[in-house]
């Protein structure tokens, strides 16, 4: 009588797995920036005479002339910030204890010579994603090696699936809160955008006024629009390269994935002559 072949679970994860609760993040941030904002640019001291509505005294005092998108901006660059170190724990713990290629190599090699116990124990030394990975599709491998009711082709695809299930599993936890710094990318262009939109618009106001130009609201509309302008492209600038550093960290990672499930099944595959 037939049995139904159930996919191995993963080995329980361990170590740092993310924040999953990424709003709790931008809350905090936004308090923050808010908070650096007014009270450390918008320091009295900061200005001519400690008036906020004066001249600014030095470079603080000029970046809070940029008005509230100042805050904005700051809340999206600390965000950035924030996801890049959650991320940069959250991806080391799923790396594993163990150099990925050097791992990769070696368990590569302890399959194809069919030694599953040592590759299981390597498995466990080396922990993470990739580790748990190899544990369940090992584990498949050692099922279906036993099960006569099932031809050569299904018990190669049920390890193809035990890996592709578990990978799924892991996934989330490679690329949780990915999404949100690839939004900040845009935002933060868009942020600096509609604060140097905001200046100008003062400046203009500025030179309307009764026929004439306030030479201290002209300035104060152009640094806005230029202090929006910088912070925004910096913001930008951060997450660009905080996405696509991690990002490359979770495609190498499946790479390996990949190279190594396509190894357990050929290696199914050659060492088994049955229909």
């Amino acid at each position: 009588m037939a049995t139904t072949q159930k996919a191995a679970a993963p080995a329980k994860k361990s170590g740092f797995q993310g924040v999953k609760a990424a709003w709790i993040i931008l809350a905090i941030c936004c308090a923050a920036g808010y908070g650096v904002w007014y009270f450390v640019m918008g320091n009295p001291d900061n200005f001519v005479g400690g008036d906020r509505a004066g001249h600014p005294a030095n470079l603080l005092g000029t970046v809070y002339k940029g008005g509230f998108v100042v805050g904005l901006i700051l809340t999206l660059l600390f965000t950035v910030i924030c996801l890049g170190i959650e991320r940069f724990f959250a991806i080391k713990s799923a790396s594993g204890k163990i150099n990925l290629a050097k791992f990769t190599a070696q368990v590569k090699d302890l399959i194809k010579a069919q030694k599953f116990a040592e590759a299981d124990a390597l498995c466990d030394k080396m922990q993470g994603s990739v580790a748990n990975v190899v544990k369940a599709s090992i584990s498949m491998y050692q099922s279906v090696e036993g099960d006569t009711t099932l031809k050569k082709a299904a018990k190669i695809a049920k390890i193809q699936q035990a890996h592709e299930e578990a990978t799924q599993l892991e996934m989330p936890t490679l690329q949780m809160n990915m999404p949100m710094v690839a939004t900040i990318v845009s935002l933060g262009t868009l942020t600096a955008l509609f604060g140097t939109v905001l200046g100008m618009i003062g400046s203009f106001q500025a030179l309307s006024a009764g026929g004439g130009a306030d030479s201290m609201a002209l300035s104060a509309g152009i640094s806005e629009a230029l202090v929006n302008t910088a912070s925004g492209i910096l913001t930008s600038w951060v997450a660009t390269v905080v996405y696509n550093f991690f990002s490359n960290k979770i495609d190498k990672l499946t790479y390996a994935l990949d190279e190594i499930g396509f190894t357990i099944a050929a290696t199914y595959d050659s060492n088994h002559n049955e229909a």
